[in-house]
């Protein structure tokens, strides 16, 4: 009788066994996903362009961006000229990892802007790796704005006092969740430049510059702005602020 009962009772332990097993991989699948997510690898690169160079430097940029984004390892691709200063110009992206940026370095579109740079440029590019400190996912980089917009965004580079980098990490990590769900914010991030335990750079892209003097007198701003004002090493703050008009990929909703 007991042998009877056991075998009465295997297709129950089987199936609450391959039940353990599913969610196990389950759990590892949501993982590995997770651990991608946290692997974002960014760029931003600036170029000084020289005048006669302006529209194909540009427009090697635009083809850049655009088969970038058609890639499945690219989670953003975006081109931007500084308002203040039309030569200087933008490469901002993020790939799923560095070995998918590197790949693409050997693409034609990447090739195109390399043979560009000895005569357009009329200085050395420089180039900034970044880790983000609050992941967003690829859907959320991919926010366009509305036609009806006039999006503006903003690059805060920032160089900590040694010591108080923690208190800057922090106030942006209370902080962001507010940022975010401005109305006219489209994309908020904070960023950590790889290798450097001081520097940071915000990317803050705004649906217009109305939404953007709205964003500064927004309340929780407060104590970034107080940090910005008493513990970063070059004084005053905005020194290290570009503001950006985006050209390529001009996607909007």
């Amino acid at each position: 009788m007991p042998k009877m009962k056991t075998r009465t009772r295997m297709p129950h332990l089987k199936t609450e066994i391959l039940t353990v097993v599913g969610v196990l991989m389950t759990l590892a699948t949501s993982n590995h996903v997770q651990a991608q997510e946290i692997e974002v690898f960014g760029r931003l690169t600036r170029y000084a362009v020289k005048p006669d160079y302006q529209e194909e430097f540009r427009r090697s940029l635009s083809n850049y961006v655009s088969q970038a984004l058609a890639q499945a390892g690219n989670i953003q691709a975006e081109a931007y000229y500084e308002r203040d200063n039309q030569s200087v110009l933008w490469l901002v992206e993020r790939w799923r990892n560095r070995n998918e940026l590197e790949r693409f370095g050997n693409s034609s579109q990447s090739r195109a802007i390399d043979s560009l740079k000895g005569k357009a440029l009329s200085m050395n590019e420089e180039t900034y790796y970044v880790t983000d400190l609050e992941p967003i996912s690829k859907r959320q980089w991919r926010r366009a704005a509305r036609a009806q917009d006039h999006p503006l965004t903003q690059m805060l580079f920032v160089d900590s006092k040694e010591g108080t980098q923690d208190e800057f990490k922090g106030a942006y990590h209370v902080a962001m969740p507010q940022f975010r769900s401005e109305p006219g914010v489209v994309i908020y991030q904070f960023s950590q430049l790889l290798g450097e335990d001081t520097k940071f750079v915000t990317y803050e892209k705004f649906r217009s510059e109305e939404a953007f003097q709205y964003h500064l007198k927004f309340p929780p701003i407060k104590p970034v702005i107080d940090y910005l004002h008493t513990s970063i090493k070059e004084q005053p703050f905005e020194k290290g602020l570009h503001t950006l008009v985006e050209f390529a990929p001009l996607t909007r909703d």
